[in-house]
């Protein structure tokens, strides 16, 4: 089924065309004003420029005007090889239809209600039939079994017209087209921009890049650059709070005086003790607590580790070291924002 955009954004069409795929473009004048261009043959010419194939009005009250206006577009400059004449379905839009179509200029009749008109336009050779499906829906017309017809009817026959879908509202107007063999569906961006959209396929693809990082990534690329909260044991609980405000972390590392790790103080420290000593804990060192060995993990490692011991042992942070001298901290948030945790 070919893919075009239906727009008239230049911007829009400029990035979406980026994607290398979609086989060409339709745009209505209804289109171009609610965008406030006024140089419709200019704007024509632009984005001749930057599409596969362009598809684009050309009316007029009898056939002839109909074929001159397309004469007098294709005059600006455009390939009659990668242009297509839109023309509203009636009597005067078939004569006008094979007309064109024996200079071997493609039109496409759109505005069709019912099988009439589209078998019509098959007879006139018409390059394309195009049923505004939403807008027939809008109005209580029965637009998708109108399609299934008319792809029936060039089934049978053998028609080299093409059924096109459009007025395009949702993803489901395009699962409708596929489901029912139209030859084409032009889509506005928004509705495009959907079709890849999915709850499912979106928490698979976090998962995927969770797991990634988890066993690639090591510790030290996921720390926070430059936050390393570190007292000694001769510095008082006061100094702890002033380092861990500082660094924006719940905790502080403690050293001895070789610089290796002694123990963790935390916030979750700080408040037990604070209840149960008061206002003269500030004064404390921390050589007077008892130190038990902090949860900790080696620069190196990958984060696969932090993030186990982050699940199993339910703690907001873990001390990195290198060589037992702590080199930074991790805090529970680092991952969340790593999307490696929840």
């Amino acid at each position: 089924m070919e893919l075009y955009l239906d727009s008239a954004d230049i911007n829009e069409i400029r990035e979406v065309f980026k994607l290398g795929f979609l086989d060409g473009l339709t745009t209505t004048p209804t289109f171009m004003h609610r965008h406030g261009i006024t140089d419709i043959d200019g704007t024509i010419v632009e984005l001749s420029k930057m599409v596969p194939v362009l598809q684009i009005e050309a009316l007029g009250d009898t056939a002839e005007e109909i074929v001159a206006e397309a004469h007098r577009l294709l005059d600006l400059g455009l390939d009659k090889k990668k242009t297509v004449f839109k023309i509203p379905a009636s009597i005067e839009a078939t004569r006008a239809c094979k007309m064109l179509r024996d200079e071997d200029i493609m039109v496409n009749i759109h505005l069709v209600y019912n099988l009439q008109q589209a078998y019509m336009a098959m007879s006139a050779g018409a390059t394309y039939v195009c049923v505004l499906v939403g807008r027939m829906q809008d109005q209580g017309y029965d637009a998708l079994k109108l399609i299934e017809d008319c792809v029936k009817v060039v089934d049978h026959y053998g028609y080299n017209s093409k059924i096109m879908f459009s007025s395009v509202r949702h993803p489901e107007h395009v699962k409708n087209a596929l489901e029912l063999g139209a030859h084409c569906c032009t889509i506005p961006w928004k509705v495009m921009r959907q079709m890849n959209t999915n709850n499912f396929t979106e928490i698979g693809t976090q998962q995927f890049i969770a797991h990634t990082r988890q066993m690639t990534m090591k510790i030290r690329d996921a720390m926070r650059p430059g936050v390393n909260p570190v007292i000694t044991l001769n510095n008082t609980v006061n100094e702890a709070i002033v380092e861990m405000t500082k660094s924006g972390l719940g905790a502080v590392s403690i050293v001895n005086e070789n610089g290796d790790i002694a123990g963790v103080f935390t916030d979750g420290d700080l408040r037990r003790k604070l209840n149960e000593e008061g206002q003269k804990l500030l004064s404390k060192k921390m050589k007077e607590f008892y130190l038990y060995e902090p949860l900790s993990v080696d620069a190196d490692d990958l984060l696969k580790k932090a993030a186990s011991i982050f699940k199993e042992k339910q703690v907001d942070n873990i001390i990195v070291l290198e060589r037992r001298k702590p080199v930074g901290m991790l805090d529970v948030q680092d991952l969340v924002k790593l999307e490696v945790l929840d």
